[in-house]
């Protein structure tokens, strides 16, 4: 063979080795992320052609099914029985509008199409398993529906915690939709839901941030108490507003009043009655970058790890470093201090649970069409956020605020219930409301965060909302 030719021969055995390995990447290393992307018309068309997977809530409740419709143009027909109630929890698998909710991240464990491509042969040859599997949730019945009532009419969100385990008890947003209406081959239902300026697909409790207001003052008490700065005993300057420094801003109590005589108050009479000036103090005291690191180890400025995507929460601590008085107004929640309800939830859990910050997680159980159980989730310790002892007196000073301060709206009879309020003022507009809290009667537990956005004062709005949430846990 002369050189020319070998030359050549060579080029061809080069590119035809490239080709192989792009397909054998195309195929094995990307072809599940292609499969399951909502581009793929291979999917649409296979989604209406094969059966899904039930959900189930807690009990066993059918949340999420599919029924075979011989005469319809899709094979199997998917029903949502229980509608907005689990709207956004469970969502939606439609032709139309794709995956949503747990029906997108889960979709592969709830289809059972038969996969002909490359890496779900290799998967059959492993043994995983092929077919449509059920997925059970953590969610209780009762306590979604006490959330949805207690939100009805109102723009907000609840997350409902078992402290122990992370177990996802309650995950509603309010307004919330049916995700029937986005099913079949019409886009005018769907495009109307786009289209309210309500915003009813919004997943408030996972995908939008807001300013925590006094709620926060749990996370700058924490590293107050952490790092030794404080303790309940301690003695703060009670004035008519605080001054800050380098500045014309001050900081006053929401009352416009002293929090106590106008001498000066402990911490623990301060955070019963939520006073501004002293937490602003505080803040001023420790410093961002204190609080900043108390923040992160209760999970803000990271991803929460989720059965679903989640907005981290912020505490933007590198911007507030030598500004004194952002960062006094961001120890108490306002500024640019921002939070899902599921972290503000985490954040209660977590006091509840000693201190320890387990993983949130809403899918329980993964089954067969014969109800044999394939696969359980098991509770995962994250990290310790603070010492058992920061914990405990977190955890007293919360349950004051409910006995004595301004959450006594959330008292459940007969639990031991602690909790901190918070009303996070927005420029040009009625303050959010907030509670978070948690809740122990004999062998139960739960932690909560509520908020009602643009719905006045967290102790008369967001607190009664948290109690019968809390109590539908507690009394199921």
């Amino acid at each position: 063979m002369n050189t020319p030719i070998r030359r050549l021969a060579f080029v061809l055995l080069a590119v035809l080795g490239l080709i192989v390995l792009d397909l054998t990447y195309l195929q094995v290393i990307a072809g599940p992320r292609y499969r399951d992307d909502l581009r793929n018309p291979r999917l649409a068309a296979s989604r209406s052609s094969t059966e899904r997977g039930p959900i189930v809530s807690r009990e066993g409740i059918v949340l999420a099914e599919s029924t075979a419709e011989p005469g319809s143009v899709q094979t199997f027909e998917r029903f949502y029985p229980e509608g907005p109630l689990y709207g956004h929890a469970v969502g939606y698998t439609s032709l139309l509008f794709g995956n949503a909710g747990l029906e997108s991240a889960y979709s592969r464990d709830l289809s059972s199409d038969s996969d002909l491509t490359m890496s779900g042969i290799i998967d059959a040859l492993l043994g995983r398993e092929q077919g449509a599997q059920g997925i059970r949730l953590t969610l209780a019945h009762a306590v979604q529906q006490s959330a949805q009532q207690a939100l009805e009419g109102r723009t907000g969100a609840v997350v409902a915690l078992e402290p122990a385990t992370g177990e996802v008890l309650a995950l509603y947003s309010s307004p919330a939709f049916d995700p029937a209406v986005l099913l079949g081959e019409s886009a005018v239902a769907g495009d109307a839901l786009a289209a309210d300026p309500t915003n009813p697909l919004l997943d408030r409790t996972i995908d939008q941030i807001l300013a925590p207001g006094s709620a926060f003052k749990v996370i700058t008490t924490a590293a107050a108490l952490e790092s030794g700065a404080a303790n309940p005993d301690s003695r703060y300057a009670d004035p008519l507003a605080l001054e800050l420094p380098g500045s014309t801003a001050v900081i006053r109590n929401a009352d416009r009043e002293p929090c106590g005589d106008g001498t000066d108050v402990t911490l623990a009479t301060a955070f019963r009655r939520s006073c501004n000036t002293v937490f602003g103090q505080i803040g001023l005291d420790i410093g961002a970058e204190t609080i900043g690191n108390t923040a992160e180890a209760f999970g803000l400025n990271s991803e929460i790890s989720f059965d679903l995507p989640v907005v981290p929460s912020v505490f933007p601590t590198v911007s507030l470093i030598g500004d004194p008085p952002a960062t006094a107004q961001s120890a108490i929640g306002q500024r640019d201090v921002q939070a899902t309800p599921l972290q503000m939830a985490m954040i209660a859990a977590t006091v509840a649970n000693d201190g320890v910050v387990m993983r949130p997680y809403l899918v329980s159980e993964w089954f067969d069409r014969d109800l044999n159980i394939l696969a359980q989730a098991n509770p995962v310790e994250l990290r310790r956020a603070v010492s058992p002892g920061t914990a405990a007196v977190l955890a007293e000073l919360m349950i004051d605020v409910v006995d004595a301060g301004t959450g006594q709206a959330a008292g459940v009879d007969g639990a031991a219930v602690g909790g901190k309020t918070g009303t996070a003022q927005i420029p040009g507009a009625d303050p959010h409301a907030w509670f978070i809290g948690f809740a122990t009667l004999e062998d139960r537990s739960v932690a909560v965060a509520v908020v009602v956005e643009n719905g006045g004062g967290g102790g008369t709005v967001a607190a009664p909302i948290a109690r019968s949430v809390m109590q539908a846990w507690l009394s199921s």
